[in-house]
């Protein structure tokens, strides 16, 4: 698969909604960002013609409307920007950042067992 285009934070918003449901008419999408920005209308339906242009978002047109729907999984993006993350932050090295995240965050018992749990199947793969 091909290597998602980059999206600012705004995007990310307006890919958020469509990666929840999806498709959707830009209406839809301006109704579920409005209970998380204050966009008008206008400043969404430009968001969505710029992901359009970018090749992150498709469309089909059904009479005078048009539906959206992502080109992309999150995960790709999560993926991407994770990587991107990862090299700008911490030179590439994954274990800088989860000593970082593991010393400086509330973890509760849980979750460091998961974690513990994640690292010793790592160990037992051999990867």
């Amino acid at each position: 698969m091909a290597k998602p285009p980059q999206v600012s934070d705004a995007e990310w918003e307006v890919m958020t909604v469509l990666w929840d449901a999806s498709p959707r008419t830009a209406a839809e999408v301006v109704e579920a960002l409005s209970t998380r920005t204050s966009w008008a209308p206008k400043t969404v339906k430009t968001l969505l013609g710029r992901l359009v242009k970018k090749g992150a978002l498709r469309y089909k047109e059904e009479g005078n409307r048009y539906i959206y729907r992502p080109v992309f999984p999150r995960e790709k993006y999560v993926e991407e920007a994770s990587k991107s993350f990862l090299d700008r932050v911490f030179g590439g090295k994954a274990t800088p950042m989860l000593v970082h995240f593991v010393e400086n965050g509330d973890l509760s018992d849980e979750e460091v067992s998961e974690l513990r749990s994640i690292l010793d199947r790592k160990r037992e793969d051999g990867r």
